[in-house]
């Protein structure tokens, strides 16, 4: 009456100590995150809305989001314009829904409106300006703009803002012996575009090599402390979008950093994975709310807002009584059972 699952792990496999055991859906189990087989099944599209109504500058606010307040409905987007970073506070349904907002999830209304006059940061560049707004988890917003270097010093102006009270400090680094690849663009002309190359993780900011042959890990509150994590190998380096206009290369899901042929663990461990276009057509970054992600962008005029289910969910969680303990002197074997039961 109904399901038995068994599996045997040999004694280099699940070692530590197991507080409990959990289900995930099959197509998480395929891959998880990604392998050299599948890239592709942990990203799970659920929802797609054609942005159609909305003037470019519109499309460039939402392109220009750097966080999402989910539990407040709120949308913090970011642009750099005449010498000062402005930084709109927006509404967003999520989880409540106004008599006016609309049904189409397009309700994006402005709730306040902050600029900040720099006399260092800024975005490099005229035709295409260089440069992104990236969400700390720290309390701090934080703007970077380097240019491409493949030689000498990487030169990077940098701006820190807090979020409760928008007090900013700013500066530039010098980058002894690194060549990076610039962290983003943001344009808008014909269409909004933007591209996104960088993630900060627990104080970190990650940025691809100019070779991409490795991942720097650049301290935020020390420039000197800067490491090149090697990838054993040379990555395509590709968006990992599949659109023109709009471009994401790194985004990162829990505490894990995902590039097109590459993880970064928490440990700083590098995967290889096969190369994949995970989400069409993302400009910002990936916005996770538990298992669903959210993101914006498009592609020459195509544009969207789009809702994803992070397939490697525990869909049963099963805590232990007793922590079991798994050393390599021991095999194991997990039998879980699913079975029907008259109501």
């Amino acid at each position: 009456n109904g399901y038995r699952f068994v599996w045997e792990f040999t004694p280099s496999q699940g070692n530590g100590t197991i507080a409990a055991v959990a289900l995930t859906s099959k197509q998480g189990g395929v891959a998880a995150y990604g392998s050299m087989e599948n890239s592709k099944v942990a990203f799970y599209q659920i929802m797609e809305t054609r942005l159609e109504t909305q003037t470019v500058e519109e499309l460039a606010e939402l392109f220009s989001a750097v966080e999402v307040d989910f539990e407040n409905n709120l949308l913090i987007s970011m642009r750099f314009q005449d010498s000062a970073v402005i930084i709109h506070k927006r509404r967003l349904p999520v989880f409540t829904l106004g008599l006016n907002d609309r049904l189409n999830d397009t309700t994006n209304d402005l709730l306040e409106e902050k600029v900040i006059t720099c006399s260092t940061f800024k975005f490099i560049g005229s035709y295409t300006p260089y440069g992104d707004f990236l969400d700390g988890h720290d309390g701090y917003w934080y703007g970077f703009a380097n240019q491409a270097n493949s030689s000498g010093d990487a030169k990077m102006y940098w701006v820190k803002i807090k979020k409760d009270d928008y007090t900013m400090t700013e500066g530039v680094w010098t980058l002894s012996n690194c060549y990076l690849k610039a962290i983003g663009y943001f344009k808008v002309d014909t269409y909004a575009q933007r591209g996104v190359r960088g993630v900060i993780r627990n104080g970190y900011l990650y940025l691809t090599a100019y070779n991409d042959e490795g991942i720097y890990k650049i301290n935020l509150s020390n420039s000197t402390d800067v490491t090149l994590i090697p990838f054993g190998f040379i990555s395509a380096g590709k968006s990992q979008t599949g659109s023109v206009t709009c471009a994401n290369y790194l985004f990162m899901v829990n505490d894990l950093i995902i590039g097109w042929d590459y993880q970064i663990k928490p440990d700083d461990t590098v995967v290889q994975t096969v190369g994949s276009t995970r989400i069409l057509n993302l400009g910002t970054p990936l916005f996770q709310y538990k298992e669903f992600c959210f993101g914006w962008g498009g592609n020459y005029g195509s544009d969207y807002r789009m809702c994803f289910l992070l397939t490697p969910y525990l869909a049963s969680i099963n805590n232990l009584s007793t922590a079991v303990v798994k050393t390599t002197d021991k095999t194991m074997k997990i039998t879980y059972e699913l079975t029907e039961e008259a109501s």
